[in-house]
């Protein structure tokens, strides 16, 4: 009955959003109570999981999101967004932007969340479209592939180093192979995928980013200009190095922390781009907010969006339909790497999260893991593989690069669901691989 549940929710969705042409928000909040009602919740037990599902969303993604709209909208409206994307194709040719677009998206997500990685990048993939006149979402494919693959395999994202603690897995080593399997699974998602999706037209919302072309002498040096983008970036991974290094009583680290903190970096950045990228260069504050505001009415939909889909993977979760679907696996016989790759599969399927699909996939086979003397660190890949698999409109993930690239849903499981699917496909046989040959 959940399956169905869950089904009949997916169908409901895209039947609202497709043909009768209803608000992707309204109709995420109708998916969601259908939800609710069908499992048998109690009506306020409904609209507390529609609640909660939005403000945990909104509570952790909401400044980073305007924040970082200010901050590409400065990037852009300065011109440093298109330095960067000039000696980004300089350096790579046109031929190759891809690995630009891929190398620079690994060396963000390495130390940041997907959403603030996006975030900041967003303005990037769209100047060094407009420059070399690529498709926007072959270019997206290849940054945003690369933000997928940190969250989902490379400590220290809070994902695969929760699920380390619990397998008592080695983080050294599951770093280590992370990267082993990461490389071959990138060259096929971010550069290979991308040549089939080029006829994909996107239509990002108006006014979101400056699609001025600047003169020579109009736009700020490439070191200022790719400083500011990089502030979140250096100040996320100096928070990260600080947590693995320095002892938890340690004040140093706490102030780091701060700093380090995705909001508070990304507001850091902001100020610093307010100040060199505009005040400097003789910009007025009124004329750098008033371009800000327009920008971030412009991101006022993304939002609500994303805070529905939250909204409709709380739902699933506090309906049970995620339990449901666990517990059928728990007696299985399959290998435990297999295994907890499928449980994970099903899991983000289910509830959207990978977050959550991770973990709940850790608990259930990890009594298999110390009986079975699979290695730990394989396990942590295998189910953060599957915690990435086929991520479709219970993700917020989903409805962050649709409505950024302003691509329909039927496009969006042609370029992202598909990504993400290849990701976790490619995670699972790397691990297999590497089973062979460790110990």
């Amino acid at each position: 009955m959940s399956i169905l549940i869950l089904i009949a929710s997916i169908l409901l969705l895209l039947v609202l959003i497709s043909a009768i042409k209803l608000n992707a928000f309204i109709s995420l909040i109708i998916a969601s109570l259908f939800v609710g009602i069908a499992k048998g919740m109690g009506f306020p037990d409904i609209i507390n999981s529609l609640q909660q599902g939005i403000g945990s969303t909104l509570g952790s993604l909401i400044l980073i999101i305007a924040l970082g709209v200010i901050l590409g909208n400065i990037l852009s409206d300065s011109g440093a967004a298109q330095r960067i994307s000039a000696v980004m194709i300089q350096s790579f040719g046109i031929k190759h932007i891809k690995w630009a677009m891929m190398l620079t998206g690994f060396a963000v997500g390495i130390s940041m969340f997907y959403n603030a990685g996006f975030v900041i990048l967003i303005p990037m993939v769209f100047a060094v479209a407009k420059s070399t006149k690529q498709p926007i979402i072959y270019l997206g494919i290849a940054m945003a592939s690369a933000l997928s693959v940190t969250h989902g395999f490379l400590p220290p994202h809070p994902g695969p180093t929760a699920i380390a603690v619990i397998f008592k897995a080695d983080i050294g080593k599951t770093l280590l192979y992370g990267l082993v399997i990461a490389i071959p699974t990138l060259v096929i998602a971010g550069i290979v995928f991308p040549e089939f999706i080029k006829k994909i037209i996107a239509i990002p919302p108006k006014g979101l980013f400056e699609s001025k072309t600047f003169d020579e002498n109009e736009m700020p040096s490439f070191g200022i200009s790719f400083l500011t983008a990089l502030i979140p970036v250096i100040l996320m991974a100096l928070a990260t190095t600080s947590e693995l290094t320095l002892p938890e009583t340690s004040s140093l680290r706490h102030i780091i922390g701060f700093i380090g903190n995705p909001t508070t970096s990304m507001l850091i950045a902001v100020l610093f781009a307010i100040v060199f990228l505009g005040i400097n260069r003789g910009r007025k504050m009124q004329d750098l907010m008033d371009k800000s505001s327009s920008a971030l009415s412009s991101a006022t939909m993304i939002i609500m969006i994303i805070a529905a889909g939250g909204a409709f993977k709380q739902v699933l979760i506090d309906s049970g339909i995620g339990t449901d679907l666990a517990a059928s696996f728990e007696q299985s016989t399959l290998s435990p790497l297999l295994l907890g790759w499928l449980i994970a599969t099903i899991i983000r399927i289910a509830l959207g999260s990978a977050t959550v699909a991770g973990l709940t996939a850790a608990g259930i086979v990890q009594p298999l893991v110390v009986s079975s003397g699979i290695s730990p660190e394989l396990m942590v890949l295998s189910i953060g593989a599957g915690s990435l698999m086929c991520s479709h409109v219970n993700d917020t993930g989903f409805w962050m690069f649709k409505e950024y690239f302003g691509i329909s849903i039927s496009d969006t499981f042609k370029t992202w669901t598909v990504m993400e699917t290849i990701i976790g496909v490619m995670g699972l046989a790397g691990v297999l691989l590497l089973n062979l040959f460790v110990v």
